[in-house]
Protein backbone atom coordinates (compact mmCIF):
# COMPACT_ATOMS: atom_id res chain seq x y z
CA UNK A 1 0.00 0.00 0.00
CA UNK A 2 1.17 3.28 -1.06
CA UNK A 3 2.02 5.65 1.73
CA UNK A 4 0.73 9.00 0.85
CA UNK A 5 0.63 12.30 3.84
CA UNK A 6 -2.90 13.86 3.36
CA UNK A 7 -3.07 17.38 2.55
CA UNK A 8 -6.44 18.57 4.04
CA UNK A 9 -9.27 16.35 6.08
CA UNK A 10 -12.90 17.04 6.60
CA UNK A 11 -13.78 16.44 9.73
CA UNK A 12 -17.33 15.54 9.94
CA UNK A 13 -18.30 16.66 13.17
CA UNK A 14 -18.32 19.17 16.15
CA UNK A 15 -17.59 19.94 19.31
CA UNK A 16 -14.39 18.69 21.62
CA UNK A 17 -13.89 15.40 19.12
CA UNK A 18 -13.53 18.10 16.16
CA UNK A 19 -11.30 20.44 18.15
CA UNK A 20 -9.19 17.59 19.05
CA UNK A 21 -8.81 16.07 15.15
CA UNK A 22 -8.19 19.72 14.20
CA UNK A 23 -5.21 19.91 16.46
CA UNK A 24 -3.85 16.45 15.29
CA UNK A 25 -4.17 17.35 11.71
CA UNK A 26 -2.38 20.75 12.26
CA UNK A 27 0.57 19.17 14.34
CA UNK A 28 1.23 16.71 11.49
CA UNK A 29 1.02 19.84 9.01
CA UNK A 30 -2.52 18.47 7.53
CA UNK A 31 -5.43 21.52 6.50
CA UNK A 32 -8.65 20.85 8.17
CA UNK A 33 -11.79 21.53 7.00
CA UNK A 34 -14.26 21.74 9.50
CA UNK A 35 -18.04 22.07 9.26
CA UNK A 36 -21.29 23.52 11.45
CA UNK A 37 -24.86 23.63 11.87
CA UNK A 38 -26.21 27.31 12.79
CA UNK A 39 -26.16 26.10 16.10
CA UNK A 40 -22.83 25.82 16.17
CA UNK A 41 -21.76 28.81 14.00
CA UNK A 42 -19.50 30.59 16.95
CA UNK A 43 -18.21 27.17 17.66
CA UNK A 44 -14.49 26.40 18.83
CA UNK A 45 -13.66 23.96 16.00
CA UNK A 46 -15.24 26.18 13.43
CA UNK A 47 -12.83 28.92 14.65
CA UNK A 48 -9.85 26.84 15.20
CA UNK A 49 -9.97 25.12 11.35
CA UNK A 50 -8.43 26.29 8.57
CA UNK A 51 -11.47 26.38 6.56
CA UNK A 52 -14.87 25.65 7.49
CA UNK A 53 -18.32 25.29 5.61
CA UNK A 54 -21.88 25.80 6.83
CA UNK A 55 -24.33 22.22 6.54
CA UNK A 56 -27.66 23.05 7.84
CA UNK A 57 -29.74 23.82 10.21
CA UNK A 58 -29.50 22.79 14.13
CA UNK A 59 -30.77 19.54 14.14
CA UNK A 60 -28.53 16.14 13.65
CA UNK A 61 -30.89 14.73 10.99
CA UNK A 62 -30.70 18.14 8.96
CA UNK A 63 -26.59 18.57 9.30
CA UNK A 64 -24.57 16.63 10.53
CA UNK A 65 -25.79 13.33 9.86
CA UNK A 66 -25.96 14.53 6.30
CA UNK A 67 -23.80 12.31 4.14
CA UNK A 68 -24.61 13.96 0.89
CA UNK A 69 -24.03 17.58 1.54
CA UNK A 70 -20.77 16.70 3.68
CA UNK A 71 -19.16 14.50 0.44
CA UNK A 72 -19.93 18.12 -1.29
CA UNK A 73 -17.87 19.92 0.62
CA UNK A 74 -15.49 17.33 0.55
CA UNK A 75 -15.09 17.78 -2.88
CA UNK A 76 -15.90 21.62 -3.31
CA UNK A 77 -12.77 22.18 -0.40
CA UNK A 78 -10.98 19.89 -2.28
CA UNK A 79 -10.51 16.91 0.41
CA UNK A 80 -8.74 13.50 -0.07
CA UNK A 81 -10.09 12.20 3.35
CA UNK A 82 -12.57 12.30 5.64
CA UNK A 83 -12.33 11.72 9.81
CA UNK A 84 -15.64 11.12 11.12
CA UNK A 85 -15.00 11.62 14.80
CA UNK A 86 -16.94 9.57 17.08
CA UNK A 87 -20.95 9.39 17.06
CA UNK A 88 -23.05 10.84 13.84
CA UNK A 89 -21.91 8.95 11.02
CA UNK A 90 -18.49 7.40 12.51
CA UNK A 91 -20.06 3.70 12.56
CA UNK A 92 -22.37 3.77 9.07
CA UNK A 93 -20.76 1.47 6.77
CA UNK A 94 -23.10 3.43 4.00
CA UNK A 95 -21.09 6.71 5.03
CA UNK A 96 -17.18 5.48 5.10
CA UNK A 97 -18.33 3.32 1.66
CA UNK A 98 -19.99 6.65 -0.01
CA UNK A 99 -16.47 8.23 1.49
CA UNK A 100 -14.27 5.50 -0.52
CA UNK A 101 -16.25 5.74 -3.99
CA UNK A 102 -16.02 9.11 -3.68
CA UNK A 103 -11.78 8.83 -4.25
CA UNK A 104 -11.72 9.91 -0.69
CA UNK A 105 -9.58 8.01 1.74
CA UNK A 106 -11.95 7.45 5.14
CA UNK A 107 -9.77 7.29 7.98
CA UNK A 108 -11.36 4.47 10.13
CA UNK A 109 -11.72 0.81 9.49
CA UNK A 110 -13.57 -1.07 6.06
CA UNK A 111 -16.84 -0.60 5.73
CA UNK A 112 -17.15 -4.64 5.98
CA UNK A 113 -15.39 -4.29 9.41
CA UNK A 114 -17.86 -1.66 10.94
CA UNK A 115 -21.16 -3.74 9.43
CA UNK A 116 -19.33 -7.00 11.05
CA UNK A 117 -19.55 -5.57 14.46
CA UNK A 118 -22.55 -2.96 13.85
CA UNK A 119 -24.81 -6.21 15.00
CA UNK A 120 -24.64 -7.36 17.64
CA UNK A 121 -25.73 -10.91 16.94
CA UNK A 122 -23.61 -10.81 13.90
CA UNK A 123 -20.73 -9.96 15.91
CA UNK A 124 -21.52 -12.51 18.64
CA UNK A 125 -21.44 -15.10 16.38
CA UNK A 126 -18.00 -14.07 14.59
CA UNK A 127 -16.01 -14.25 18.44
CA UNK A 128 -17.70 -17.36 18.84
CA UNK A 129 -16.38 -18.27 15.77
CA UNK A 130 -12.73 -16.67 16.59
CA UNK A 131 -12.78 -18.08 20.04
CA UNK A 132 -13.35 -15.34 21.82
CA UNK A 133 -15.58 -15.49 25.13
CA UNK A 134 -18.76 -14.27 24.53
CA UNK A 135 -22.04 -13.98 27.32
CA UNK A 136 -24.06 -17.43 27.15
CA UNK A 137 -27.11 -17.03 25.01
CA UNK A 138 -28.80 -16.32 21.33
CA UNK A 139 -26.49 -16.23 18.77
CA UNK A 140 -29.44 -14.80 15.95
CA UNK A 141 -32.23 -12.64 16.65
CA UNK A 142 -35.28 -13.91 18.55
CA UNK A 143 -38.89 -12.59 17.22
CA UNK A 144 -41.60 -14.44 20.02
CA UNK A 145 -41.50 -14.85 23.82
CA UNK A 146 -41.61 -18.54 23.47
CA UNK A 147 -38.64 -18.36 21.64
CA UNK A 148 -36.82 -16.24 24.29
CA UNK A 149 -38.53 -18.49 26.63
CA UNK A 150 -36.94 -21.45 25.46
CA UNK A 151 -33.08 -19.50 25.51
CA UNK A 152 -34.17 -18.33 29.29
CA UNK A 153 -34.71 -22.21 30.36
CA UNK A 154 -31.22 -22.97 28.23
CA UNK A 155 -29.01 -20.66 30.32
CA UNK A 156 -31.02 -19.59 33.58
CA UNK A 157 -32.51 -16.67 34.87
CA UNK A 158 -31.72 -13.70 35.09
CA UNK A 159 -31.01 -12.35 31.63
CA UNK A 160 -30.78 -9.55 29.46
CA UNK A 161 -33.09 -8.46 25.82
CA UNK A 162 -30.86 -6.36 24.02
CA UNK A 163 -31.37 -4.68 20.61
CA UNK A 164 -28.90 -6.15 18.12
CA UNK A 165 -28.30 -2.70 16.20
CA UNK A 166 -26.92 0.34 18.47
CA UNK A 167 -25.70 0.67 21.92
CA UNK A 168 -25.78 3.53 24.83
CA UNK A 169 -28.09 1.27 27.18
CA UNK A 170 -31.44 1.64 24.45
CA UNK A 171 -33.61 -0.88 24.04
CA UNK A 172 -31.90 -3.17 27.19
CA UNK A 173 -34.56 -4.75 29.39
CA UNK A 174 -33.37 -7.18 32.69
CA UNK A 175 -34.99 -10.13 33.37
CA UNK A 176 -35.47 -11.87 36.86
CA UNK A 177 -38.53 -13.70 36.43
CA UNK A 178 -39.89 -15.91 33.68
CA UNK A 179 -43.07 -13.98 33.85
CA UNK A 180 -41.80 -11.05 33.21
CA UNK A 181 -40.50 -12.27 29.52
CA UNK A 182 -43.00 -11.31 27.23
CA UNK A 183 -43.46 -7.52 28.55
CA UNK A 184 -39.47 -7.12 28.50
CA UNK A 185 -39.15 -8.29 25.16
CA UNK A 186 -42.18 -6.03 23.68
CA UNK A 187 -40.32 -3.13 25.43
CA UNK A 188 -37.32 -4.21 24.08
CA UNK A 189 -38.03 -4.47 20.70
CA UNK A 190 -40.55 -1.16 20.71
CA UNK A 191 -37.49 1.42 22.25
CA UNK A 192 -34.84 -0.23 19.44
CA UNK A 193 -37.07 0.82 16.64
CA UNK A 194 -37.85 4.20 18.20
CA UNK A 195 -33.82 4.50 18.23
CA UNK A 196 -32.08 2.79 16.23
CA UNK A 197 -35.24 2.10 13.37
CA UNK A 198 -33.97 -1.72 13.92
CA UNK A 199 -36.21 -4.22 16.43
CA UNK A 200 -33.65 -6.97 16.69
CA UNK A 201 -33.25 -8.18 19.63
CA UNK A 202 -31.48 -10.89 21.39
CA UNK A 203 -31.50 -12.70 24.45
CA UNK A 204 -27.83 -13.84 27.08
CA UNK A 205 -27.21 -14.34 30.14
CA UNK A 206 -26.85 -11.01 32.81
CA UNK A 207 -23.63 -10.77 34.41
CA UNK A 208 -24.28 -9.74 37.63
CA UNK A 209 -22.73 -7.03 39.13
CA UNK A 210 -19.84 -7.13 36.32
CA UNK A 211 -16.88 -4.57 35.37
CA UNK A 212 -17.21 -2.89 32.31
CA UNK A 213 -13.57 -3.05 30.79
CA UNK A 214 -12.28 -2.47 26.98
CA UNK A 215 -9.42 -2.61 25.21
CA UNK A 216 -7.97 -0.09 22.90
CA UNK A 217 -6.56 -1.37 19.55
CA UNK A 218 -4.39 -0.29 16.91
CA UNK A 219 -4.25 -2.00 13.54
CA UNK A 220 -2.63 -0.98 10.07
CA UNK A 221 -3.29 -2.35 6.58
CA UNK A 222 -0.16 -4.68 6.46
CA UNK A 223 -2.02 -7.11 8.91
CA UNK A 224 -0.14 -5.96 12.26
CA UNK A 225 -2.45 -4.98 15.50
CA UNK A 226 -1.39 -4.14 19.05
CA UNK A 227 -3.62 -3.58 21.92
CA UNK A 228 -3.04 -0.52 23.87
CA UNK A 229 -4.27 -1.69 27.02
CA UNK A 230 -7.42 -1.85 28.95
CA UNK A 231 -9.81 1.04 30.07
CA UNK A 232 -12.39 0.82 33.13
CA UNK A 233 -15.45 2.06 32.21
CA UNK A 234 -17.82 0.78 35.54
CA UNK A 235 -19.40 3.94 36.18
CA UNK A 236 -21.95 4.82 34.53
CA UNK A 237 -25.59 6.10 34.76
CA UNK A 238 -28.69 4.87 33.27
CA UNK A 239 -26.16 2.56 31.55
CA UNK A 240 -23.78 5.71 30.07
CA UNK A 241 -20.41 6.23 30.65
CA UNK A 242 -19.25 8.52 32.93
CA UNK A 243 -15.94 8.31 34.63
CA UNK A 244 -12.97 5.97 33.26
CA UNK A 245 -9.87 5.32 34.49
CA UNK A 246 -7.17 3.04 33.65
CA UNK A 247 -5.53 0.59 34.54
CA UNK A 248 -8.75 -1.45 35.61
CA UNK A 249 -7.91 -1.42 39.96
CA UNK A 250 -9.14 -4.82 39.99
CA UNK A 251 -8.02 -6.86 36.51
CA UNK A 252 -5.47 -9.44 37.57
CA UNK A 253 -2.43 -9.65 35.49
CA UNK A 254 -3.17 -13.04 33.88
CA UNK A 255 -6.41 -11.61 32.86
CA UNK A 256 -5.12 -8.47 31.59
CA UNK A 257 -3.07 -10.14 29.44
CA UNK A 258 -5.77 -12.85 28.16
CA UNK A 259 -8.18 -10.47 27.68
CA UNK A 260 -5.70 -8.19 25.59
CA UNK A 261 -4.92 -10.92 23.51
CA UNK A 262 -8.40 -11.77 22.56
CA UNK A 263 -9.13 -8.03 21.87
CA UNK A 264 -6.47 -8.52 19.53
CA UNK A 265 -7.80 -12.05 17.69
CA UNK A 266 -11.55 -10.01 17.37
CA UNK A 267 -9.60 -7.26 15.46
CA UNK A 268 -8.06 -9.60 13.17
CA UNK A 269 -11.30 -11.70 12.70
CA UNK A 270 -12.87 -8.70 10.35
CA UNK A 271 -9.60 -7.09 9.03
CA UNK A 272 -9.51 -4.33 11.01
CA UNK A 273 -7.51 -0.83 10.48
CA UNK A 274 -7.73 2.18 12.53
CA UNK A 275 -8.29 2.62 16.22
CA UNK A 276 -10.99 0.78 17.73
CA UNK A 277 -12.48 -0.80 21.02
CA UNK A 278 -13.18 -4.06 22.14
CA UNK A 279 -15.32 -4.33 25.09
CA UNK A 280 -15.82 -6.88 27.89
CA UNK A 281 -17.69 -7.68 30.55
CA UNK A 282 -15.43 -8.99 33.41
CA UNK A 283 -17.12 -11.38 36.70
CA UNK A 284 -14.44 -10.40 39.24
CA UNK A 285 -16.27 -13.27 41.10
CA UNK A 286 -15.34 -15.84 38.62
CA UNK A 287 -12.32 -14.14 36.87
CA UNK A 288 -14.25 -14.67 33.83
CA UNK A 289 -14.44 -11.97 30.69
CA UNK A 290 -16.74 -12.05 27.67
CA UNK A 291 -17.29 -10.32 24.57
CA UNK A 292 -19.68 -7.73 25.15
CA UNK A 293 -19.15 -5.71 21.55
CA UNK A 294 -16.73 -3.69 19.31
CA UNK A 295 -17.20 0.17 18.43
CA UNK A 296 -15.43 0.96 15.24
CA UNK A 297 -14.26 4.11 16.09
CA UNK A 298 -12.52 6.39 18.24
CA UNK A 299 -13.92 6.34 21.62
CA UNK A 300 -14.61 9.32 23.73
CA UNK A 301 -12.15 8.32 26.61
CA UNK A 302 -9.26 7.33 24.45
CA UNK A 303 -7.05 10.29 26.16
CA UNK A 304 -6.62 8.44 29.32
CA UNK A 305 -5.01 5.72 26.67
CA UNK A 306 -2.98 8.15 25.53
CA UNK A 307 -1.20 9.52 28.92
CA UNK A 308 -0.73 5.83 30.13
CA UNK A 309 0.85 4.75 26.51
CA UNK A 310 2.11 7.79 25.13
CA UNK A 311 0.85 6.80 22.11
CA UNK A 312 -0.72 9.59 20.27
CA UNK A 313 -4.23 8.02 18.39
CA UNK A 314 -5.56 10.94 16.88
CA UNK A 315 -2.05 11.13 15.05
CA UNK A 316 -2.20 7.22 14.88
CA UNK A 317 -5.53 7.47 12.55
CA UNK A 318 -3.87 9.53 10.54
CA UNK A 319 -0.94 7.89 9.85
CA UNK A 320 -2.48 4.06 9.78
CA UNK A 321 -4.79 6.05 7.02
CA UNK A 322 -2.20 6.83 4.90
CA UNK A 323 -0.86 4.02 4.56
CA UNK A 324 2.02 3.74 7.10
CA UNK A 325 2.91 0.18 8.93
CA UNK A 326 2.86 0.39 12.93
CA UNK A 327 6.13 1.93 13.66
CA UNK A 328 6.30 0.26 17.36
CA UNK A 329 5.67 -3.30 18.34
CA UNK A 330 3.17 -4.60 21.30
CA UNK A 331 6.38 -5.18 23.52
CA UNK A 332 7.64 -1.29 22.87
CA UNK A 333 4.44 -0.58 24.82
CA UNK A 334 3.79 -0.13 28.36
CA UNK A 335 0.89 1.33 30.98
CA UNK A 336 2.81 4.22 32.74
CA UNK A 337 0.69 5.51 35.64
CA UNK A 338 -2.70 5.79 36.51
CA UNK A 339 -4.98 7.96 34.37
CA UNK A 340 -8.70 9.20 35.34
CA UNK A 341 -11.04 10.85 33.23
CA UNK A 342 -14.52 12.71 33.75
CA UNK A 343 -16.59 13.74 31.11
CA UNK A 344 -18.28 17.13 32.42
CA UNK A 345 -22.17 17.58 31.03
CA UNK A 346 -24.31 20.31 31.04
CA UNK A 347 -26.48 18.45 33.44
CA UNK A 348 -27.25 20.05 36.51
CA UNK A 349 -26.02 17.07 39.15
CA UNK A 350 -27.96 18.01 42.07
CA UNK A 351 -31.41 18.01 40.14
CA UNK A 352 -31.77 14.38 38.90
CA UNK A 353 -29.02 15.46 35.89
CA UNK A 354 -31.60 17.89 34.75
CA UNK A 355 -30.12 19.20 30.79
CA UNK A 356 -28.86 22.89 31.16
CA UNK A 357 -28.09 23.99 27.42
CA UNK A 358 -27.75 27.86 27.51
CA UNK A 359 -25.31 31.01 27.58
CA UNK A 360 -22.00 29.54 29.07
CA UNK A 361 -21.41 33.12 30.63
CA UNK A 362 -18.31 32.53 32.11
CA UNK A 363 -15.44 29.25 31.69
CA UNK A 364 -12.22 28.54 32.90
CA UNK A 365 -10.60 25.27 32.55
CA UNK A 366 -8.26 23.71 35.34
CA UNK A 367 -4.42 23.30 34.67
CA UNK A 368 -1.51 22.26 36.62
CA UNK A 369 0.87 19.39 36.23
CA UNK A 370 -0.55 16.32 34.42
CA UNK A 371 -3.98 17.74 33.71
CA UNK A 372 -5.75 17.84 30.35
CA UNK A 373 -8.72 19.28 29.08
CA UNK A 374 -10.21 18.33 26.18
CA UNK A 375 -12.89 21.07 25.00
CA UNK A 376 -14.76 22.42 22.43
CA UNK A 377 -16.60 25.39 24.04
CA UNK A 378 -15.27 28.79 24.65
CA UNK A 379 -16.54 31.50 27.09
CA UNK A 380 -19.40 33.28 25.83
CA UNK A 381 -20.83 30.89 23.30
CA UNK A 382 -24.24 28.79 23.59
CA UNK A 383 -24.60 25.14 25.01
CA UNK A 384 -27.21 23.83 22.26
CA UNK A 385 -29.68 21.56 23.46
CA UNK A 386 -29.70 19.72 19.79
CA UNK A 387 -26.60 18.00 21.03
CA UNK A 388 -24.75 16.00 23.44
CA UNK A 389 -24.43 18.12 26.27
CA UNK A 390 -20.68 17.13 27.04
CA UNK A 391 -18.83 20.32 27.67
CA UNK A 392 -15.37 18.82 28.35
CA UNK A 393 -13.23 16.04 28.76
CA UNK A 394 -11.28 16.08 32.47
CA UNK A 395 -8.19 14.10 32.11
CA UNK A 396 -5.52 13.49 34.97
CA UNK A 397 -2.70 11.16 35.42
CA UNK A 398 -0.60 10.09 38.11
CA UNK A 399 2.06 8.04 39.25
CA UNK A 400 -0.51 5.71 41.18
CA UNK A 401 -4.27 5.17 41.56
CA UNK A 402 -4.87 7.77 45.04
CA UNK A 403 -2.74 10.51 43.58
CA UNK A 404 -4.87 10.54 39.94
CA UNK A 405 -7.89 10.46 42.10
CA UNK A 406 -6.77 13.53 44.59
CA UNK A 407 -5.55 15.41 41.30
CA UNK A 408 -8.83 14.69 39.47
CA UNK A 409 -10.48 16.67 42.80
CA UNK A 410 -8.32 19.45 43.22
CA UNK A 411 -8.47 20.03 39.30
CA UNK A 412 -12.64 19.52 39.56
CA UNK A 413 -12.28 22.21 42.31
CA UNK A 414 -10.58 24.75 40.16
CA UNK A 415 -13.37 24.79 37.45
CA UNK A 416 -15.25 27.58 37.16
CA UNK A 417 -18.49 27.51 34.77
CA UNK A 418 -20.78 29.93 35.04
CA UNK A 419 -24.43 30.07 33.86
CA UNK A 420 -25.21 26.80 33.86
CA UNK A 421 -25.35 23.89 35.85
CA UNK A 422 -23.09 20.93 35.56
CA UNK A 423 -21.78 17.65 36.56
CA UNK A 424 -19.16 18.51 38.77
CA UNK A 425 -20.93 18.19 41.80
CA UNK A 426 -21.47 14.43 40.40
CA UNK A 427 -17.69 13.71 40.55
CA UNK A 428 -16.62 14.92 43.54
CA UNK A 429 -19.28 12.82 45.36
CA UNK A 430 -18.07 10.32 43.76
CA UNK A 431 -14.10 10.78 44.80
CA UNK A 432 -15.46 11.25 48.25
CA UNK A 433 -17.07 7.69 48.03
CA UNK A 434 -15.09 5.15 50.20
CA UNK A 435 -16.71 2.26 47.75
CA UNK A 436 -14.40 3.77 44.57
CA UNK A 437 -11.73 5.20 46.47
CA UNK A 438 -10.70 1.48 47.18
CA UNK A 439 -11.70 0.26 43.77
CA UNK A 440 -14.67 -1.83 44.85
CA UNK A 441 -17.47 -0.90 42.24
CA UNK A 442 -19.54 -2.30 39.39
CA UNK A 443 -21.77 -1.07 37.04
CA UNK A 444 -24.48 -1.53 39.59
CA UNK A 445 -22.87 1.34 42.03
CA UNK A 446 -24.44 4.68 40.87
CA UNK A 447 -28.12 3.95 41.34
CA UNK A 448 -30.90 6.63 42.35
CA UNK A 449 -30.18 5.95 45.82
CA UNK A 450 -27.05 6.87 45.83
CA UNK A 451 -27.71 9.63 44.23
CA UNK A 452 -30.57 10.87 46.57
CA UNK A 453 -27.79 10.38 49.83
CA UNK A 454 -24.73 12.10 48.10
CA UNK A 455 -26.58 14.98 46.04
CA UNK A 456 -29.20 15.52 47.71
CA UNK A 457 -31.76 15.10 45.63
CA UNK A 458 -34.14 12.30 43.72
CA UNK A 459 -33.42 11.16 40.22
CA UNK A 460 -35.95 13.20 37.91
CA UNK A 461 -37.66 11.23 34.81
CA UNK A 462 -35.81 12.02 31.82
CA UNK A 463 -38.49 13.61 29.84
CA UNK A 464 -39.60 15.63 32.37
CA UNK A 465 -35.93 16.86 33.00
CA UNK A 466 -36.02 17.35 28.92
CA UNK A 467 -39.52 19.27 29.31
CA UNK A 468 -37.67 21.32 32.47
CA UNK A 469 -34.56 21.74 30.12
CA UNK A 470 -36.47 23.36 27.18
CA UNK A 471 -38.27 25.85 29.48
CA UNK A 472 -35.39 27.19 31.05
CA UNK A 473 -33.46 27.59 27.26
CA UNK A 474 -36.40 29.05 25.88
CA UNK A 475 -36.67 31.55 28.94
CA UNK A 476 -32.94 32.32 28.71
CA UNK A 477 -33.44 32.90 25.11
CA UNK A 478 -35.69 35.65 25.85
CA UNK A 479 -34.20 36.99 28.52
CA UNK A 480 -30.78 38.07 26.30
CA UNK A 481 -33.13 38.93 23.52
CA UNK A 482 -34.75 41.64 25.05
CA UNK A 483 -34.44 45.33 25.25
CA UNK A 484 -31.40 46.40 27.29
CA UNK A 485 -30.21 42.85 27.97
CA UNK A 486 -26.22 43.16 29.21
CA UNK A 487 -24.41 39.72 29.19
CA UNK A 488 -26.55 38.58 31.70
CA UNK A 489 -29.60 38.90 29.96
CA UNK A 490 -32.67 41.64 30.53
CA UNK A 491 -31.41 44.42 32.75
CA UNK A 492 -29.19 42.22 34.65
CA UNK A 493 -26.09 44.87 34.50
CA UNK A 494 -23.93 42.40 33.34
CA UNK A 495 -24.75 39.88 36.12
CA UNK A 496 -23.25 36.30 35.29
CA UNK A 497 -25.85 34.54 36.57
CA UNK A 498 -28.67 34.72 33.61
CA UNK A 499 -31.54 37.59 33.83
CA UNK A 500 -31.23 37.91 37.61
CA UNK A 501 -30.08 35.55 40.49
CA UNK A 502 -33.89 35.77 42.03
CA UNK A 503 -35.73 34.66 39.03
CA UNK A 504 -33.20 32.18 38.41
CA UNK A 505 -33.76 31.21 42.03
CA UNK A 506 -37.34 31.36 41.53
CA UNK A 507 -37.52 29.16 38.53
CA UNK A 508 -35.16 26.49 40.52
CA UNK A 509 -37.54 26.36 43.13
CA UNK A 510 -40.69 26.01 41.24
CA UNK A 511 -39.16 23.15 39.40
CA UNK A 512 -37.70 21.49 42.36
CA UNK A 513 -41.71 21.41 43.53
CA UNK A 514 -42.85 19.75 40.14
CA UNK A 515 -40.45 17.65 40.54
CA UNK A 516 -40.89 16.21 44.02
Amino acid sequence: MTVKPFERVLIANRGEIAVRVIRGCHERGIEAVAVYSEADAAALHVRLADDAYPIGPAPSSESYLRADVLLRIAARAGCDAVHPGYGFLSESAAFAGAVSDAGLVWIGPPPGAISSMGSKTAARRLMTEAGVPVVPGAIDPITSSAEAARIVAEIGLPVMIKAAAGGGGKGMRAVFDADEIATALAAAQSEATKSFGDGSVYVEKLVVQPRHVEIQILADAHGNVVHLFERDCSIQRRHQKVVEETPCPVLPGATRAAMCAAAVEAARAVDYVGAGTVEFLYDPASDAFYFLEMNTRLQVEHPITEVVTGVDLVHAQLRVAAGEPLWFTQDTVAQRGHAIECRIYAEDATAGFRPSPGPLRGYREPSGAWVRVDSGVVEGMEIPIHYDPMIAKLVVWGPDRDTAIARCARALREYHIVGIPTSIPFFLALFDDPGFRQGRYDTSFITPEWLEENLGEPSVPPELAMAAAVARFEADRRALRAPGAGPGGSDSGGSDSGGSDWRRIHRWRTMKGVWR
